[in-house]
């Protein structure tokens, strides 16, 4: 059995100090958006993904690769919202069994009056303190590492 390739000092600094910034970063952006308009972090990511569909709607199967989430935390969430009128389901034609998670009037209603504060937030939390090489180095760290994970 190989040894495991632990972290150096410089590493660990790195990783500890992105683990920090990312749970504190979440918890400040949804306590904003709570705050602000009454939508968790999770419900915002769910009507984007969806408003970023000129029609408004995804499969089941599309949120979940896409937000990356458990089959079962996407199900109770969705049910959730659906409850509070922000999205519904309608049958596929192309498939009995399935369905789609379509955007209501008032999910986009929500999103909209809830993307200007966000926005704002995360402008200052996140990139008024960086340099644009930062955002740029920033970005394409993303993509390497998001590779990666492909």
């Amino acid at each position: 059995m190989n040894s495991p390739r632990w972290l150096d000092a410089d590493e660990q600094r790195a990783w500890r100090a992105y683990l920090r910034m990312q749970g504190r970063l979440t918890a400040r952006l949804n306590r904003q958006l709570q705050a602000d308009s009454g939508l968790s972090l999770a419900d915002y990511d769910v009507l984007v993904h969806l408003t970023d569909r000129e029609e408004g709607r995804l499969r089941p199967y599309e949120l979940q690769r896409d937000l990356q989430w458990e089959q079962s935390r996407l199900s109770h969430h969705l049910t959730r919202m659906q409850h509070r009128g922000l999205v519904t389901r309608e049958e596929c034609a192309d498939d009995g069994r399935g369905a789609y998670v379509v955007i209501t009037e008032e999910g986009r209603r929500a999103i909209a009056a809830a993307a200007p504060g966000h926005v704002e937030t995360v402008r200052r939390l996140f990139f008024d303190g960086l340099t644009r090489e930062q955002v740029t180095a920033l970005e394409r760290l993303a993509a390497d590492v998001l590779d990666r994970l492909d």
